[in-house]
Order: structure tokens, then sequence, then C-alpha cells
């Protein structure tokens, strides 16, 4: 029985479809904190821990690759990168923090059903992003692992 791709692969990448690979730097970088790895004519990454963030303008992506470059409307949400965070008392110490630099939040942190706090803000293409930590039991008694 062979395994599938999500059993024995790691995501390496994500990439963001972006609008503004220049407004996006900026964003990343003096917002968020993120080190550029690599810069190219559309496209960034950034240093991160065990995953590749990159942001490939859509124009570019379309030119090269064929790849649609139409655009979303700002509410609709393309995509959400989610951090894991080591207690729920860092989500909040990061969204004051992230705040007080004009990163956009949803609302203030909240505890949810699903055993987590999260706080949730967009950069500036409307991606989605997620800060969480485990709460009390964890995902364990939440998340049905059998499905």
């Amino acid at each position: 029985m062979t395994m599938s791709l999500g059993q024995t692969k790691a995501i390496t990448d994500v990439c963001l479809l972006v609008e503004d690979i220049d407004r996006t730097i900026d964003f990343y970088t003096q917002k968020l904190g993120y080190r550029i790895r690599r810069r190219a004519e559309g496209f960034v990454d950034f240093h991160s821990e065990r995953v590749t963030l990159a942001a490939w303008q859509l124009d570019h992506i379309n030119r090269h690759c064929g790849v649609s470059n139409v655009r979303s409307p700002k509410q609709a949400h393309k995509a959400c990168v989610a951090m894991e965070l080591e207690s729920a008392g860092e989500v909040d110490r990061l969204y004051a923090e992230l705040s007080d630099k004009g990163v956009p939040f949803v609302g203030p942190p909240g505890d949810y059903v699903w055993n987590a706090r999260c706080a949730y803000f967009h950069d500036p293409d409307g991606t989605l992003w997620e800060l969480y930590a485990w709460t009390g039991a964890g995902p364990g008694d939440y998340h049905d692992t059998q499905v």
C-alpha cells in the first residue's frame, strides 16, 4: 500500500499571490518583521522556520506561467496562513504588538470551541492570518482525527 502525498511529504513553501509586490514586502518586513531571503522581479521570499513564505505578483505569474491574474474582491479570502504559538498569552502579546504597528485585526483574540485562543488579521491583499495557541486539552478532544 503506497502512502499518499500528504502522508509522505511536508509542505515546504506557501506562496501568496499578490497585487503589489512592493506593498507586500513593506507589510511583511516592516509590520511583521520578516527578513527577505530572495527578491526577483515580481517575486520575494522570506526567511521563516521550516516553511518558506513567498509572494508572487499576479501579473508576473500570469505573464510567465499563464496563471490567471483576476483579482478577487477585497473581502474574499483566498488563503489562511496559521502560526501556532506557545501560549494564549503570546497570542495576546502579539495582538497588542502588531495592532500598535497598524496590522488590521478582525477583532481581539478570542477563545474558540476547538480549544484554541486565536487572533485573525489580513495582509494588504486580504490574505487571512491566524495566530493561535492550544488551550485546555488542545486539539485532541475536539477534532476527530479518524476522519
